[in-house]
């Protein structure tokens, strides 16, 4: 069997101008980065705005397990097959972070016969936007620390310093790290510590902004310290949002790519879901949606991450709902919910699978509540028995939903066409009926964490740290406390235990900090023992990686 990257290679790609024809984009329109990538210009992004929106597919998923899901690989696979079956479609997805590429999750470009490529650039490199948001997000580090070292004017207490650097790596050692030691002509000591690039609010900013005067509003935004009178000082106060944007103005611009079947791809932004807010950038969603009668996109990890943050945050700041969401499932992985251990998952086990749905169910209920079609997407594997996949079949249509087994790693559009035709079919019969799940729009931080852990989550109420609760107080001083909340938990677990799989009850969620993220336009709730920095595993997936004599990747999937 061939390896995603095998897959790859082999494909023949078309001249990324060709694919932009598709589009009605001329290479005028575009900025290319080599023969296959290119940025779409500003003016290019201005004129396809005026074209008609299209319909918004949402991918999401259950709970993620190391048995896998194949959230991005359903998305790319059904955006081939709409294309198959006569719909002029469009893919929005974000940019991989190099930290799980090097890690243990991979790369984030589909796999099998549904990838986006270059897979091996999209992985690395790429268009150089993961180093952009790097290096605004430490260009500001050094300005603030300057500004220390050069009489601190604005009175910054240095204990006080929340801003943080970053690193697009997993990189346990430098969580926290001690800086300006050696004397005075090395700056103020003080602590500080490194998030993993994709949780910077740079990011987050980037994914968030309109277009870039609302990019350098947005960074003026951004609370970086506190004085001594424990005032909140800002990118503004400092005065180098101007010179931040200038870092960004051509990270800002939406990444266009193509499939191995030549759909176009919007590739752009990375945030992680489970410690920020896992969405693709609005300017690429956008423009997909202006170019296609159908755009699908995907949010990262689980319904409960991801796809909250999408119809939270997102939906808000995009001025548009999905019309329909796929929540994508594996039988596997449902077995692993339902207390099976990776080793066994190969071997029929219908008690397990039928246990394992119900986080399965919770996230079928979730999307629901947010008066939204959904559609389930059962992700195949060789080792799904008969049995099997008629019993979770017969379980998803007893929740009153359409289901349907996708192949697309195996085969392609071909294996995404029933699955296609369902979706196309259910968004041509019914309404969206999009509503919130907070009963108003102003609602407090307590009670907007209050309704997602008890509504989304399925837990019993939420515990305050002294820390959190005094971080509350301080937040309605300063009228922060109506914000948007983004929850940082584990992605593997509706609680905040990632030991607790399934559809876990009458659990308390933690909040131990709040972060505030002023310029995003939210707040970061962490909860459990969830890190902005990640580590490597035991063995990581870099030790697989090579280059041949060629220069051609080794070992990325």
């Amino acid at each position: 069997m061939k390896t995603d990257i095998e897959i790859s290679q082999e494909a023949a790609l078309d001249p990324i101008a060709k694919v932009a024809e598709q589009l009605n984009l001329s290479e005028d329109d575009l900025e290319l980065h080599g023969k296959y990538k290119a940025k779409i210009d500003v003016s290019a992004m201005n004129k396809i705005h005026q074209n008609k929106e299209g319909k918004l597919i949402l991918v999401t998923s259950i709970n993620p397990t190391p048995a896998g899901e194949g959230k991005s690989t359903i998305t790319i696979g059904l955006g081939d097959a709409l294309n198959r079956i006569g719909k002029k479609t469009v893919i929005a997805l974000r940019e991989p972070s190099l930290g799980p590429v090097m890690g243990i999750k991979g790369g984030a470009t589909g796999g099998g016969y549904a990838q986006v490529l270059p897979m091996e650039d999209i992985n690395l490199h790429f268009t150089g936007d993961m180093h952009a948001i790097t290096t605004a997000n430490n260009a500001l580090s050094a300005l603030l620390d300057n500004h220390l070292h050069q009489g601190n004017e604005l009175g910054i207490d240095p204990r006080r310093v929340i801003w943080k650097r970053v690193l697009d790596l997993n990189d346990r050692e430098l969580r926290h790290v001690t800086v300006g030691l050696g004397g005075p002509i090395n700056g103020v000591p003080r602590e500080d510590g490194f998030d993993i690039t994709v949780a910077s609010e740079i990011m987050a900013i980037l994914c968030l902004s309109t277009d870039i005067l609302d990019l350098k509003r947005r960074l003026a935004n951004i609370v970086v310290a506190y004085t001594y009178q424990r005032e909140p000082v800002t990118v503004g106060d400092l005065k180098v949002e101007g010179a931040l944007a200038l870092i960004l103005k051509e990270a800002i611009k939406p990444n266009l790519v193509q499939t191995i079947y030549h759909t176009p791809a919007f590739v752009h932004g990375g945030p992680f879901a489970n410690i920020a807010h896992g969405c693709n950038s609005i300017l690429a969603t956008q423009t997909a949606l202006h170019c296609g009668d159908y755009t699908v996109t995907e949010a990262g990890f689980g319904a409960d991450l991801g796809g909250e943050k999408f119809l939270d945050i997102k939906v808000p700041n995009l001025g548009k709902s999905p019309d329909l969401v796929v929540i994508v499932a594996t039988i596997r992985a449902l077995k692993m919910h339902g207390g099976i251990v990776k080793s066994e998952l190969s071997a029929e086990n219908l008690a397990a699978l039928e246990k394992g749905f119900r986080n399965l169910a919770k996230h079928i209920a979730n999307m629901k509540k947010y008066g939204l079609p959904v559609v389930v997407a059962i992700n195949e594997f060789i080792s799904d028995t008969q049995k099997e996949i008629e019993l979770l079949k017969d379980l998803c249509e007893k929740e009153g939903v359409k289901v349907e087994l996708a192949s697309v790693w195996e085969k392609g559009p071909e294996g995404g066409e029933a699955l296609a035709k369902t979706v196309v079919e259910i968004i041509e019969e019914e309404n969206n009926r999009f509503r919130s799940i907070f009963s108003r729009e102003d609602d407090t931080l307590q009670e907007k964490i209050e309704t997602i852990v008890t509504e989304i989550y399925g837990g019993s109420g939420v515990v305050y740290s002294k820390k959190a609760q005094q971080q509350l107080e301080t937040f309605k001083r300063y009228g922060w406390d109506r914000l948007p909340v983004c929850m940082a938990k584990t992605q593997y677990s509706l609680s905040d235990d990632p030991e607790k799989l399934g559809a876990p009850e009458e659990f308390t969620v933690t909040i131990r900090e709040f972060v505030p993220k002023i310029g995003a336009g939210f707040i970061v709730a962490l909860t459990g023992d969830v890190m902005t920095m990640p580590g490597l595993p035991k063995k990581p997936a870099a030790l697989n990686m090579d280059v041949d004599k060629n220069g051609q990747a080794i070992g990325l999937f």
